[in-house]
């Protein structure tokens, strides 16, 4: 797919070019974070390694990082999600609750798989909690039905909210579906940002734009590769381009009128000086003498 001939415009040139690239701080924590607690890539990662992800939440969507182990930012995400257009409030949690952390696991020494912390947590405490109420003078008909139910619970519900909030969320991989979204991420934060600073319509609805051009994207990438799609993908790129350009033509307006607002009565705004010297003043004639004629 060959890019576009437009670039984006300055002031969303520093979003997502690496992970928090607002904040520093937050990378080198999670970065931290994965070393102490996950496998990290390196020289000795296979096919089957299942790397540690540092999730970037946004407004629209997330993308997902994987963490080198040399340390430094990834250049292309390893994953980015993006959120249904018009989501309501509820809907809006769905990226929330895919980007949480992965369970943590308890291995079982008499065998090699392991099992869920949550699950075999909330089964202590149901056990624990339905033996102090039977202790209590409870029926047992109440009680062992809610002491089996609750680890089952714990144990399937996770998988059927995820299959619940992927039906909101389109989830794209591959270094060139990323890179090409990676591009249309950029564009889409600067329009939501300058969305939230204004009260202007027109910044509104082109953010709401930008996120079903994100989403309509995001389905074209999905399972197939950017060179099948290369049309579509460059159409919806040039609109992203579009209304970036547009924002920024409408925020430097109101810029301009907010300073013409607040310039102090009685100034007066510069002039430019004439490029040519004023012609030379012709001196009048003077009065005519008495007894000399004309």
């Amino acid at each position: 797919m060959t890019d576009t001939p437009h670039t984006p415009p300055p002031t969303a040139a520093a979003h997502h070019e690496r992970p928090f690239a607002r904040d520093p701080g937050r990378w080198q924590r999670e970065h931290a974070r994965a070393v102490r607690t996950g496998h990290v890539r390196d020289h000795t990662c296979s096919a089957a390694c299942e790397p540690v992800l540092v999730h970037e939440r946004t407004p629209w969507g997330w993308l997902a990082w994987t963490v080198p182990g040399d340390g430094s930012p990834p250049q292309i995400p390893h994953q980015i999600g993006v959120l249904t257009p018009a989501a309501t409030r509820v809907q809006r949690l769905a990226p929330r609750w895919l980007t949480r952390r992965p369970a943590q696991r308890i291995a079982v020494a008499s065998g090699p798989g392991s099992l869920r912390f949550t699950p075999a947590a909330i089964a202590l405490i149901s056990l624990l909690t339905g033996l102090f109420a039977l202790r209590r003078g409870a029926p047992l008909d109440v009680v062992l039905p809610a002491m089996l139910l609750a680890p089952l619970l714990a144990a399937h519900l996770p998988d059927r909210l995820d299959a619940k909030a992927r039906e909101h969320v389109r989830m794209v991989e591959g270094d060139a579906a990323c890179r090409y979204l990676q591009r249309l991420a950029t564009l889409q934060t600067s329009l939501i940002q300058a969305a939230d600073g204004s009260s202007r319509h027109e910044l509104r609805r082109s953010a709401e734009i930008g996120q079903g051009v994100m989403w309509d994207a995001a389905g074209l990438l999905q399972n197939r590769d950017t060179r099948s799609v290369s049309a579509g993908l460059i159409a919806r790129e040039r609109l992203m381009l579009q209304l970036a350009h547009q924002a920024a033509q409408i925020l430097e307006r109101t810029a301009q009128q907010a300073r013409t607002r607040h310039r102090p009565p009685g100034a007066v705004s510069a002039c430019p000086r004439p490029t040519t010297a004023p012609a030379a003043r012709r001196a009048p004639n003077p009065p005519l003498q008495k007894g000399t004629s004309s």
